[in-house]
């Protein structure tokens, strides 16, 4: 066990430290009202296409960017999405008649490259239940073809988000997931635009990472608690491969439908896990002879989580193997990176703590860096917004607050492992206050 024995000036510095990181972190936005795809069956029948969409309509109604938010909290429009998701299956059909010529000019359809025009819709809406979590509803409508129409192209307005694609009734069916504004490439109406194993293989890998970065905050927390238990390599690459190994198994499992477990089961305890993780950080230097076993049981509860992600749009039957371990590269992919990015962060302050004279230039380094983020929440570009689906302050903040903690260690760098107290402890500290809120407020708000 530590020593907490330390000088007033190391201990108010913590404490500041700390605070400034759990309140940046506690920001973040939690996941009881997520934006989820939208899925699509398309079918062809005589001259004209139907559409059956399950979908998320309150947020469209409400006017919400999908592009920019990952929980409908998070938006400018909260108050009215709750209050259209408050509504009953009738006030909110009513609610759709009015918005449907809206959404409907910015469905997209061209056969042939001619412009066919979404009708005849058609609402059917989910009891309304629980009101903290995301209601589906299902929507039908039309597309007039053109006489002789051999191709189609199907697409939708990027605020309306993510859309899966799936054709239905003929052999080799097209199966696509279109990104938040994207158009399918041209579908044959008679079929045979099925992907192949490799297609599927390279598609689902930016899937897998974008749930992971930006969307998997609960998962970039727990990976990021691996990380700050300690930085050498051994005890990392011990956790992250029990992690992956462990998260492999369930998602697997759970994708083929031998393992089935709720998310209100799941999603607290990985939120619970997040505590663990940080919270062990505090109290141990090293890898303790429990924590591998700890790590493998929790990686198998993130593999649930993953699991309920794939079940959000499903596998393509015909290429699920190619699409499964596609998906779970690309998480992998995304766990990497988050450990890359926070160990190029944090590699000065630890050549200087581990004794390298370095001093000087680290503070200079962890200057500019920290004026770069700063710059980065202050002018909160556009750009970098869309790209990564969120505010950039919700990344850029957590980054200011770690090159303030990593000056602060090189300040204090006459103290005895100043790494570890200035930086891993405080960073543990916030991980731990945030994960504890999110168990909290999946289980009991």
């Amino acid at each position: 066990m530590p020593s907490f024995s330390v000088s007033p000036k190391l201990f108010f510095a913590r404490l500041l430290s700390s605070a400034v990181l759990i309140w940046i972190t506690s920001l973040s936005p939690v996941s009881a009202h997520e934006v989820l795809p939208s899925i699509a069956d398309m079918t062809q029948e005589g001259d004209s296409l139907t559409f059956d969409v399950r979908l998320n309509l309150e947020s469209f109604i409400a006017g919400i960017d999908q592009t920019e938010v990952i929980d409908t909290n998070a938006a400018p429009q909260a108050e009215t999405y709750d209050a259209l998701r408050a509504l009953n299956a009738a006030d909110l059909k009513a609610r759709f008649a009015e918005f449907w010529p809206q959404m409907a000019s910015k469905v997209m359809v061209l056969a042939d490259g001619v412009v066919v025009i979404a009708e005849n819709p058609t609402l059917s809406v989910d009891p309304i239940g629980d009101t903290e979590v995301v209601r589906a509803s299902n929507l039908s409508f039309t597309a007039v073809l053109p006489a002789g129409a051999q191709s189609v192209q199907v697409g939708w307005a990027p605020e309306f988000g993510v859309l899966v694609l799936r054709q239905m009734g003929v052999d080799a069916p097209y199966d696509g997931y279109l990104e938040a504004g994207a158009m399918s490439d041209p579908i044959a109406l008679a079929g045979g635009d099925q992907a192949s194993g490799w297609q599927t293989f390279v598609r689902y890998i930016p899937i897998g990472l974008d749930h992971i970065v930006p969307k998997g905050l609960d998962h970039i927390l727990f990976v990021l608690g691996l990380f700050f238990l300690s930085a050498r390599m051994r005890p990392l690459l011990t956790q992250v491969s029990l992690f992956t190994l462990a998260h492999t198994i369930t998602l697997a499992l759970a994708a083929l439908g031998y393992v089935v477990v709720p998310g209100s089961f799941v999603e607290p305890l990985i939120a619970a896990s997040i505590v663990y993780v940080a919270v062990e950080n505090i109290f141990m230097k090293n890898l303790s002879p429990w924590r591998p076993f700890v790590v493998f049981g929790f990686g198998l509860l993130h593999g649930l989580g993953f699991a309920s992600v794939l079940a959000e749009f499903g596998l393509p039957k015909s290429a699920f193997v190619p699409a499964l371990i596609g998906f779970n590269i690309g998480v992998e992919i995304g766990q990497l990176a988050v450990i890359a990015v926070m160990f190029l962060c944090v590699w000065q302050v630890l050549r200087v703590d581990r004794g390298s004279n370095e001093a000087f230039q680290g503070k200079v380094l962890y200057v500019v860096l920290g004026v770069a983020a700063a710059a980065l929440i202050w002018l909160n570009p556009s750009v970098t917004s869309t790209a990564i689906e969120n505010p950039t302050w919700l990344f850029a903040a957590p980054l200011l607050a770690i090159f303030l903690l990593c000056f602060g260690s090189i300040q204090l760098r006459d103290q005895v492992d100043s790494y570890r107290k200035i930086v891993a402890v405080p960073a543990s500290v916030a991980i731990a206050f945030v994960g504890a809120y999110w168990f909290i407020e999946r289980v009991f708000l």
